[in-house]
């Protein structure tokens, strides 16, 4: 949960935001790529306008990753692929985004995003330049314009945001079963539209000439490929570890299609460049950038460490219970059960929604009718706990469960009882009060252990990652992620003295 306190869950856009209605009617342009002409509903002009208001969208819900070092180097790395791109007059933009997400996207009119996340697991500067030169490529072939296009063929008209539902609406609460499926999606990846296969591969083939013209050999794309199939891989092992069936991957593989087809053309798209005459990979210059950066969670956005989450900016802890997960967003914070069947959600209260207790509750909640208790939580802090009703749009009586809590700072918060149905609320009634109970001002262990993890340089030893593992004690699967964050997740080994990453 970020420290924004607006009032309800901001919706998540289309990283492409294309939310003004497009040009009337279409115009014909010169691609600049193939050379042919083609019927679009945005020009050139168009492109840039609508790239300039998305971006503004993206940097609001996202942040940027304050750290001036990372954002010169990959702003210097993507401006050099751009001027040997198809589009080298327009104004580019690079922009390293506050997120533990893998993923990378672009915007028409030249704004291209990487995250901090899928930085972690880059492994040189030549990896990173395959992943920026595909979403270029996606940019300089006008695959964003040829999209809205064909919406608008279609009868949409404009190409309007898709929005990710509230948990927690301003008419109440939603259902447990609806809040899981939403936060288990990747929140960038999740809402691309995916890309026809022909631009994927347009694309990929963009990005291996945008290489090979800054003499990076193309052969790291594929490698780029491998490292974020491994990250697929990684992902299905933890949940199989968990006890959980292995599901979809929200990465940048998921908005970009991954099957071992597309590994494939890439390979041969790779094999059509000559294997010399290119220049080192920057695995020096790029591991000393991100030196340092952060991994995972940020302090900013409060940090999960087993069944506690912290948020040191906001002065606050709560406490899974036993086999609950912790779903942490820039909406909310969300605990939920094994089933995933019911949840407590954790929603930050502005000002404006009310001074006391009785008028948050009447303000957000817009009960007809209910009940309230006084509490006190076992860390102190004062709360109401109410339960009522109202009906929603359909006329159909709706249940409303929540407990406001006065936080530090006097701060509220809403603490919402969502269930799947009555039977399933009645199951998680006593986890849900323990969840409730345990929300809590920051102690001094809280503030001990609400520390961001970042990443650091040393010498392969000769224990191995295993030895690394040890020195990682809070990380899951810590030998595992060593292995994936290097490169040698499936297979491989260091040299012994070769500097790897590692998370402290």
């Amino acid at each position: 949960m970020s420290t924004d306190t607006h009032s309800f869950p901001r919706a998540r856009l289309l990283p492409w935001l294309l939310t003004a209605t497009l040009l009337a009617s279409c115009a014909t342009v010169t691609n600049p790529v193939t050379g042919l002409s083609e019927r679009t509903v945005m020009d050139e002009k168009s492109e840039i306008a609508e790239g300039e208001k998305g971006h503004q969208q993206v940097l609001k819900e996202y942040g940027v990753y304050d750290n001036p070092k990372v954002q010169a180097y990959v702003n210097a790395l993507g401006q050099r692929l751009a001027q040997q791109s198809h589009r080298n007059t327009i104004t580019w933009h690079f922009t390293v985004l506050d997120s533990p997400e893998i993923n990378a996207f672009a915007l028409p009119g030249g704004y291209v995003y990487v995250t901090r996340g899928i930085m972690a697991y880059m492994d040189s500067e030549a990896h990173l330049a395959g992943v920026i030169g595909h979403e270029i490529g996606h940019v300089t072939a006008r695959h964003g314009a040829q999209r809205a296009t064909r919406q608008q063929t279609a009868g949409f008209g404009v190409l309007a945001a898709s929005l990710l539902g509230a948990v927690l609406e301003s008419q109440g609460m939603g259902g447990a079963g609806q809040l899981a499926s939403q936060l288990s999606q990747n929140v960038a990846a999740g809402y691309i539209a995916s890309y026809s296969r022909d631009q994927e591969t347009q694309a990929d083939q963009l990005g291996a000439e945008y290489l090979a013209r800054n003499h990076y050999n193309p052969q790291n794309m594929v490698d780029v490929i491998k490292v974020l199939k491994d990250q697929e891989r990684f992902a299905d092992d933890t949940a199989r570890a968990e006890g959980r069936t292995p599901g979809a991957h929200g990465n940048w593989l998921s908005s970009h299609p991954s099957n071992d087809k597309r590994l494939q053309d890439i390979t041969q798209i790779a094999a059509n460049y000559p294997s010399s005459n290119y220049s080192d990979d920057g695995r020096s210059r790029y591991l000393d950038t991100i030196k340092g950066m952060t991994f995972g969670e940020s302090r900013e956005q409060g940090l999960t460490r087993g069944r506690n989450f912290y948020h040191e900016p906001l002065g606050i802890a709560v406490t899974a219970p036993e086999g609950w997960k912790i779903q942490n967003t820039s909406q909310s914070i969300a605990l939920l059960n094994a089933a995933a069947d019911a949840g407590l959600v954790i929603k930050s209260i502005p000002a404006e929604a009310g001074s006391t207790h009785e008028d948050i509750i009447r303000n957000v909640l817009k009960p007809e009718q209910g009940r309230t208790e006084p509490r006190t939580l076992s860390g102190g802090l004062p709360a109401t706990h109410f339960v009522g009703a109202r009906r929603n749009q359909q006329g159909q009586a709706q249940r409303l469960e929540a407990t406001v809590v006065t936080g530090p700072a006097n701060h509220h918060y809403l603490l919402g009882y969502a269930a799947k149905d009555a039977a399933a609320l009645q199951r998680a009634a006593a986890p849900l009060r323990e969840a409730e109970n345990s929300f809590r001002a920051l102690t001094a262990a809280d503030r001990a252990a609400a520390r961001p993890w970042a990443i650091k340089l040393v010498a392969y030893p000769k224990g191995g990652f295993q030895q690394l593992a040890k020195q990682s004690p809070g990380l899951a699967m810590a030998e595992q992620q060593l292995r994936l964050i290097n490169g040698v997740y499936a297979e491989g080994e260091p040299k012994a003295g070769q500097t790897v990453k590692v998370i402290d």
